[in-house]
């Protein structure tokens, strides 16, 4: 295998700039629409779509209707990431922008069980659907547009930007949804308070996509779109970089499940087991993720100076490692101890993952190839990750209210992540423009 350097020329400051604002927005468009439909499944779906099951079970098919959108994302990352090596980054992004924000809106228009029967579930469920083809490859776009802009030694710092956009879309679905649920109450909130949410998607899609439309392409791209492109993307990913795209699929399969278990299945465990109220566990996870914005760039500035793989392992054993103190401070139902533990999981060890996930997967695949080889290694395992983790969460929960069983299918993916981010390369200070990589041995340097 040879390597061919691209003389990419170097991105300005303005275009710097335009690109982390454009990746955080649309991102947080994208968690938004995602964190929107598990809080509202955790809380009120069951019983507008699955009313006559009891509530375990209605909870259940919500989430079954959740992972939905995760079972479509791998075909989201080969349609749209095959686009994103083809016909460029912004040009995906702004499709990928309209699929999943038009699919939330349309959330808030449909009709409920007690109106329609059958039907209710059945368009809710296309609409996930959509909504997961539009996100198998919002992300990878997002976060190659920051990194391909930016400087070689601060990529860790700018490539985990976008990820304060998951934050802020977590932040807006959980402050849009507290705020309709207190403000409308009662039947009037299940009649349609829970509709303005979902609504207010149309808003901010029309943002993204006045951002976006100003972005520049990123100069590898330009440097592709004159010399050498992937025909066949997908094939090239499997045949050259099996190795990198199997150790992040067991990262993300850790990391993923990890992020949806303290960040969603975590509202289910506080207010069906505990007896909390919703209103008392929901402002505990925005102070969280209000935490993030300053430790996603902090861990990403840390994966400049010692390494992608250093911290992510570290994440994915923390993460597994803290499971079992942080369900002692839940049952206290104290919420300063409450407070203390989500700080703790996810604001720190989940974040120091997440921050090192995106410049790891950016560096991890060569030029040509880059938007379909991380939309695949991201995606492919959504539908373990993401979306079954808070069903399996859910159900061992059922089974053994202990929680013994759900921290050990925790600690779990924990040593999965930190497994998996040893076996696969560093890759921090790699040249970008080129079209090809070595496949190292596993190293923490």
């Amino acid at each position: 295998m040879t390597t061919l350097s691209l003389a990419a020329h170097p991105a300005s400051a303005t275009d710097l700039r335009k690109a982390v604002i454009g990746a955080i927005v649309g991102t947080a468009i994208e968690w938004y629409d995602y964190y929107l439909f598990a809080t509202a499944a955790a809380t009120i779906l069951n019983k507008l779509f699955f009313p006559q099951y009891d509530p375990l079970v209605g909870t259940l098919l919500s989430y079954a209707t959740f992972a939905i959108g995760f079972l479509v994302r791998p075909l989201g990352s080969v349609v749209f990431g095959r686009l994103g090596d083809r016909i460029g980054r912004k040009n995906t992004l702004l499709i990928t922008l309209v699929l999943m924000g038009g699919a939330t809106t349309l959330m808030g228009l449909l009709p409920t069980y007690a109106q329609v029967g059958l039907w209710a579930p059945v368009l809710l469920i296309l609409l996930r659907a959509v909504q997961g083809l539009g996100s198998g490859a919002e992300y990878a776009g997002a976060v190659l547009m920051v990194i391909e802009n930016a400087p070689r030694d601060r990529r860790g710092l700018y490539g985990a930007m976008p990820y304060i956009g998951v934050a802020l879309g977590l932040l807006l679905s959980l402050g849009t949804f507290t705020l309709s649920s207190t403000l409308v109450t009662g039947a009037a909130f299940e009649a349609w308070g829970w509709r303005i949410p979902f609504l207010l998607s149309l808003i901010a899609v029309a943002v993204g996509l006045v951002l976006r439309s100003t972005l520049h392409e990123t100069p590898v791209f330009e440097q592709l779109a004159t010399r050498r492109k992937a025909h066949a993307p997908v094939r090239e990913v499997f045949r050259d970089y099996r190795r990198p795209l199997f150790c992040a699929w067991g990262a993300r399969l850790g990391d993923g499940s990890l992020a949806y278990f303290y960040e969603s299945f975590v509202i289910v465990y506080a207010t069906r087991h505990l007896g909390l109220d919703k209103n008392q566990i929901l402002p505990a996870l925005m102070v969280c993720t209000c935490a993030q914005f300053a430790t996603v760039p902090f861990f990403g500035w840390v994966s400049d100076k010692v390494g992608r793989k250093p911290v992510y392992l570290l994440g994915g054993l923390l993460s597994g490692a803290l499971v079992y103190p942080f369900f002692l401070l839940m049952a206290t139902k104290s919420l300063p101890l409450i407070y203390l533990g989500l700080l703790v999981v996810s604001a720190g060890a989940k974040t120091m993952m997440t921050a090192a996930q995106g410049p790891w997967l950016t560096e991890m695949f060569p030029a040509q190839i880059r938007y379909t080889g991380f939309a695949l290694a991201r995606e492919v395992t959504s539908p373990l990750a993401g979306g079954l983790a808070p069903i399996i969460a859910t159900a061992l929960l059922a089974y053994d209210p202990s929680a013994t069983l759900v921290g050990l299918y925790v600690a779990a993916l924990g040593l999965i992540t930190a497994v998996a981010v040893w076996l696969g390369p560093e890759t921090r200070g790699r040249d970008l423009a080129a079209t090809a990589y070595p496949d190292p041995a596993p190293t923490l340097s």
